[in-house]
């Protein structure tokens, strides 16, 4: 399963994208901040554990504050690195 996440509300210089990247850990994938203040990550493996990540996204860590997650499934293709951040 592959599922690309946009995560609005305060979630950049909270260290959300560290925070995305330790959940996600034995997924492929990135996590990036955008230029509207939002962060997306697009995750990749097992149906279950792409949806254990999704929760997690939805929590944010304890600095954060998550307004809104709007998720896009995606077709697998294969081609993402190990989880990680990107700029």
């Amino acid at each position: 399963m592959r599922a690309r996440a946009v995560v609005r509300g305060r979630v950049q210089m909270v260290g959300f994208r560290a925070f995305v990247e330790r959940h996600a850990h034995g997924l492929r994938g990135t996590v990036r901040n955008l230029r509207d203040g939002t962060v997306e990550a697009v995750v990749e493996g097992p149906p279950d554990e792409v949806q254990r990540v999704l929760h997690m996204i939805g929590q944010g860590p304890s600095h954060a504050r998550v307004d809104a997650v709007d998720v896009e499934y995606l077709p697998v293709h294969g081609d993402l690195p190990p989880m990680r951040v990107t700029s």
